[in-house]
């Protein structure tokens, strides 16, 4: 037998041995992490209705407050706050939040005044809403994001309890036509996978600003975005990486405490956005981002071993089982988060999404890279 044959076995049964721990380690994710949210059953919990000041900062922002601020104003809750930060707003925002606060007495408005010696990004305007908030338990989503329920404000309180700092919620995107409407939703709907069911797991690292409680007194004691204030994103999920532990994060998921988002209809509006808040991922602790890596690591190196042991006629019957049992696992756990969390029409696209996200992802991150972040609000 020739060298060259030796070598081309040799390497066939390493590529298999790659394919067999990468396929260990997708399933060890699936089954241990990303079930937890759809597989879970809803705690019964049971708290006093603590006061909450929810906040939400607004630039330029008049066309969705009037179509989604009314479902933040009118929660069936006995005693809240809602205070928006009019951040330098060049358009409506300001008469119509006046127009607001006379039908509803518990908006509050603070304004921030244009001022061309100095620039800031949006968490100066959250830590204004912050500093302006007359209640311990702080409730955050955005502008642009309605409430799906009168409910959402109890579903997410039932979580502040004594020994409670942080809460996580789900915050989703409208589903609207188009590609880019489903994959933007998909992603959205991994991720929630990943960092709820972390957390339920004990290893909480991020949450969504869209939908994301935390203590006032907390905020202060750990200096709030200090150690990332010279970072144009990182107003939540940094927030939550730098201060959350198994002890004191909830997760909150259920029905009623369900955000929407208006989602990006532009593919190059996404790509801007996307590459915001990739840059905040070079920041997690170190643990988080081996976890986080591992995953989309052993994911390409999976399908690409996959695709090479087929090729070459490798234990083709049982590679092939191999790779459709693990089909199956990530079907069926992304089939009941979908239900959990109340995404429509994603299931079958998420078999290519699953492939190609971590290329898209990795493509984004490079140009990142190469191109300087200018700050900007959001």
């Amino acid at each position: 037998m020739s060298l060259t044959v030796i070598s081309l076995f040799s390497f066939q049964y390493i590529t298999l041995g790659i394919f067999i721990l990468c396929l260990a380690i997708q399933l060890f994710y699936y089954l241990f992490f990303y079930s937890r949210p759809g597989f879970s059953k809803s705690e019964t919990k049971k708290a006093a209705s603590s006061p909450v000041s929810v906040i939400i900062c607004a630039k330029n922002e008049a066309n969705n407050l009037r179509q989604f601020l009314p479902s933040i104003l009118t929660q069936d809750y006995p005693e809240y706050e809602v205070i928006v930060v009019n951040d330098c707003s060049e358009d409506d925002t300001q008469n119509l939040l006046e127009e607001f606060q006379e039908k509803y007495s518990h908006l509050k408005v603070s304004t921030i005044k244009k001022d061309p010696k100095f620039k800031h990004t949006k968490k100066f305007a959250l830590l204004i809403g912050i500093k302006a908030a007359s209640h311990e338990w702080l409730l955050f989503t955005d502008a642009d994001c309605y409430a799906e329920s009168t409910g959402w404000l109890s579903a997410m309180q039932k979580n502040f309890t004594k020994n409670t700092d942080i809460v996580l919620g789900y915050g989703g995107y409208r589903q609207e036509k188009g590609l880019l409407n489903k994959y933007i939703r998909y992603e959205t709907t991994f991720i929630a996978m990943q960092f709820l069911g972390f957390a339920m797991a004990g290893v909480p690292y991020m949450g969504v600003g869209r939908n994301l409680a935390y203590r006032k007194s907390f905020f202060f004691k750990n200096k709030g975005f200090s150690s990332h204030t010279n970072l144009v994103s990182g107003d939540d999920d940094l927030l939550v990486n730098m201060l959350a532990r198994k002890d004191n994060t909830k997760t909150e998921y259920s029905k009623q405490s369900h955000i929407r988002s208006v989602p990006k209809t532009s593919f190059i509006e996404w790509v801007k956005q996307k590459k915001r808040h990739l840059t905040t991922g070079l920041y997690y602790k170190k643990k988080h981002k081996i976890l986080l890596g591992g995953e989309v690591i052993s994911r390409e190196f999976f399908y690409a071993t996959f695709v090479y042991l087929m090729a070459t006629n490798t234990l083709l019957p049982w590679i092939l089982g191999a790779f459709v049992f693990r089909w199956i696992c990530q079907l069926t756990i992304y089939k009941c988060a979908l239900i959990k969390l109340e995404e429509k029409h994603l299931l079958l696209y998420s078999l290519i999404f699953d492939i190609l996200s971590p290329f898209l992802n990795l493509g984004i991150f490079i140009t990142n890279l190469s191109t300087e972040q200018r700050p900007s609000w959001k």
